[in-house]
């Protein structure tokens, strides 16, 4: 698929998700603003160019199975669902309670049964029972590339994740091999490890 197919779908899939739908009411009006807005509980909802940015990077196909880390109010969830489409399925894991309530119900809203936000295993990184995915978006700043999220990944697989102020693209190959590739800086809340 070329990139300008790949920023077509990312970019048909925010107008069907959009963004005020997963902010806080006070803050819907400013939905189209590029830049992020705040969630609740020292979390924000990333400005939409750095989400419309990872989301090409992960080169989401059809069908796929996703594992979607920092859903925070739902919209990464729900516009990866968008880009999986029925036959695909996509977890979104939230560290904050309030925030899984917040973010599940938004995916609910949304409509997409093959999409939803639960709670983040205490002292786990991602869901390596519900392992492999062929796709994984975290969106939280890791200091070291998390191994924990390579191993989750199907042959094939990519995960796009930002390290070290840096967004990291990392490819699983067939026969187990790890590409990564870095691709501009970023800032994000501290992705939590343990």
């Amino acid at each position: 698929m070329s990139g300008s197919d790949v920023a077509d779908r990312v970019a048909r899939a925010m107008a069907a998700q959009p963004r005020h739908r997963f902010l806080l009411p006070h803050d819907r009006l400013r939905a189209g603003l590029d830049l992020p807005l705040p969630i609740g509980h020292g979390q924000t909802n990333s400005q939409p160019s750095t989400v419309a940015a990872m989301l090409a990077l992960l080169e989401v196909p059809v069908g796929a199975r996703v594992l979607d880390v920092g859903a925070g109010s739902g919209w990464s969830t729900a516009l990866l669902a968008e880009l999986t489409g029925p036959s695909g399925s996509v977890l979104g894991l939230e560290r904050v309670p309030e925030l899984v309530t917040f973010g599940a119900d938004n995916v609910a809203r949304a409509g997409m049964p093959w999409a939803r936000v639960a709670a983040a295993a205490p002292g786990v990184l991602g869901a390596p029972e519900e392992a492999p995915f062929d796709r994984i978006l975290v969106s939280a700043a890791a200091q070291t590339l998390p191994s924990a999220l390579v191993a989750q990944l199907a042959p094939g697989g990519v995960l796009v994740v930002p390290v070290s102020g840096r967004m990291v693209r990392v490819r699983l190959g067939d026969d187990g091999t790890v590409r990564a590739s870095e691709h501009g800086g970023y800032l994000f809340v501290p992705l939590i490890e343990d």
